[in-house]
């Protein structure tokens, strides 16, 4: 079971409870997969991970040189609520990382770094500064677009990477601004690939890829590249027993980065003016069932309420597909999109049932068990 993981906000604010549009109620693992789309202007890479191609690669100088002048420092701005005199609110500063994404000025971010954020600066790495502006976020995967005004000699978008192909052992290297140390590289190797980790408003990211390159708050929005200088992933949390003398957890060798696949179709649905949706079932499962995704609780009034759906079914396919487990149930169903209908093979005690679940928009927050 995943430890509580301390998310690397630019105030390294960490998160509790653990729920998602389907949320796994034994560990909190739970998984929403959206459809990758090439990012603007990027080129498609390989089909084979670095790993498993005949070139192995750039060395990290040769990584850092070709994707550093895409990589910027974020200062924010927020407000962190009353405390100042007369209960007005209290303006806090913290740092994050970004990467240009296009040569219109679009530069992707985590959420959680410009959450709340009064006005925020970017610094690219010839030392240009401009303030930026919130194009928009998603809560549900720790995304953000924010906008520069600046000349096109200082936007050098970075390719996205095809993160279903990354495999463990592949090398990358994270680029950030950890502990306000802009432009800081480190180096290591995907640890794991489908993990799964909380977003902002509780539910939870899936795919979610593992590194032992050391990430630290500040890191938080910066990429996580592979071997060819693509983006991987944005880094974005840490699992961790070490905290520095303010209390933010520090780099234990286990980060997390959410995947180029998931960030690409978010960043273009965001900058397209499209509303970012994900779909939603709404029932919380046994994370460690066998033989298909078991129901621990349904939601009231939800898509699974309304499909007849109840405690204790055992869901084992969707449109014919054989579901086996938790975790393949909630991949499969997020490449979905909200108003479309499944099928659903249930196994209800001795029984089997079918039936067909349209599937809803998830909420912006997580609901409770209670």
């Amino acid at each position: 079971m995943i430890r509580p993981v301390h998310v690397l906000a630019v105030l390294s604010a960490a998160l509790a409870g653990a729920v998602i549009a389907l949320a796994v109620s034994s560990g909190g693992n739970n998984r929403t997969v959206t459809v990758a789309q090439p990012a603007r202007g990027a080129t498609v890479p390989s089909s084979l991970p670095t790993s498993l191609t005949a070139n192995k690669g750039l060395t990290v100088n040769q990584i850092f040189r070709e994707a550093g002048p895409g990589v910027v420092d974020i200062v924010v701005t927020s407000n962190a609520g009353s405390g100042g005199f007369f209960g007005s609110p209290q303006q806090t500063t913290g740092e994050g990382a970004g990467v240009v994404y296009d040569t219109k000025g679009d530069i992707l971010t985590d959420e959680h770094v410009v959450n709340n954020a009064t006005a925020i600066t970017v610094t690219f790495e010839d030392g240009y500064k401009t303030s930026a502006k919130v194009v928009g976020t998603d809560a549900s995967s720790d995304v953000a677009v924010i906008h520069v005004d600046a000349p096109a000699s200082q936007l050098h978008p970075i390719p996205f990477a095809d993160s279903s192909t990354a495999q463990v052992g592949d090398p990358v290297v994270a680029i950030g601004s950890p502990f306000q140390l802009p432009e800081t590289v480190t180096s290591g190797i995907v640890s794991a690939v489908g993990r799964s980790i909380q977003a902002p408003n509780s539910f939870t990211i899936p795919g979610a890829i593992q590194t032992d390159a050391p990430i630290n708050p500040g890191n938080s929005g910066g990429p996580l590249l592979d071997a060819n200088g693509h983006v991987l992933g944005l880094a974005d949390q840490i699992e961790t027993n070490n905290s520095t003398g303010g209390g933010q957890g520090s780099s234990s060798g286990v980060g997390f980065a959410i995947a180029s696949n998931m960030v690409n179709h978010v960043a273009n649905d965001i900058i397209g003016g499209q509303q970012v949706q994900h779909a939603y079932v709404g029932v919380f499962l046994n994370g460690n069932s066998a033989g298909g995704a078991q129901i621990t609780s349904v939601q009231g009034g939800s898509p699974a309420s309304n499909a007849g759906l109840h405690q204790g079914d055992l869901i084992t396919a969707i449109n014919g597909t054989a579901i086996t487990s938790t975790q393949q149930f909630i991949e499969t169903v997020a490449t979905f999109r909200p108003g479309q209908t499944i099928a659903l093979t249930v196994k209800r005690g001795s029984s089997t049932a079918h039936l067909n679940l349209t599937l809803g928009t998830r909420p912006n927050t997580a609901p409770s068990t209670g």
